[in-house]
């Protein structure tokens, strides 16, 4: 049975709350009112931040994390180690590594995986521009730490045959992850270890 809202304008704002991923229409709803119960000041502050997030975020011209300027606090970070690149597939995987506080090198964020099923090819990640960035030189070792899934794989052995073998050491992360089991979603210390026990990749 369709839902009968009183205020087309309540259901406008329903309908576009529910596009949100894991959000449905009762959750949508109660977020919604729950909005509508707040202070308008408060609903401008709230819309003013998506807004503004949505205008001004930039994606690092070095790695293509998220950032506020052109190049990302990572990669200014003079007290990384910028001989070392790790690969995630997006950022939230940026956003577990760093709250291991294991790691300390730089990142190159690929957007996604490779899936056919999926329609996503290599050219459709930063795969080049990762390739790009080792034969510029000053790179040493570059980290696969994609998900251990069929695309993950796949990833990461398409980046081996595409990377200069005579240039960078290539290792990925140990497998203490189970396979098909996401970055985001794997305990801090697990995923910590798993970047400190990394082994040669092929």
């Amino acid at each position: 049975m369709t839902q009968q809202f009183p205020s087309q304008l309540l259901e406008k704002a329903v309908n576009e709350f529910s596009k949100l991923p894991g959000v449905g229409r009762k959750t949508a709803l109660r977020l919604v009112l729950y909005l509508l119960r707040q202070s308008p000041e408060e609903v401008e502050r709230f819309v003013d931040a998506v807004s503004d997030m949505r205008r001004e975020i930039k994606y690092c011209k070095c790695c293509h994390n998220i950032s506020d300027t052109e190049l990302c606090p990572i990669c200014t970070d003079e007290r990384r180690d910028s001989t070392t690149v790790c690969v995630v597939e997006n950022i939230q995987d940026v956003m577990a590594i760093e709250n291991t506080q294991q790691y300390h090198g730089l990142y190159h964020v690929l957007g996604g995986v490779i899936s056919p099923m999926d329609g996503i090819g290599p050219a459709d990640l930063e795969i080049d521009s990762l390739v790009e960035r080792v034969e510029r030189g000053g790179v040493d070792e570059v980290i696969l730490a994609l998900a251990s899934t069929m695309e993950g794989d796949t990833t990461n052995f398409y980046i081996s045959r595409k990377l200069p073998q005579d240039k960078v050491r290539l290792s990925i992360i140990a497998r203490g992850i189970s396979v098909g089991d996401e970055l985001e979603y794997t305990d801090e210390v697990t995923l910590g270890r798993s970047i400190i026990n990394r082994t040669p990749f092929g």
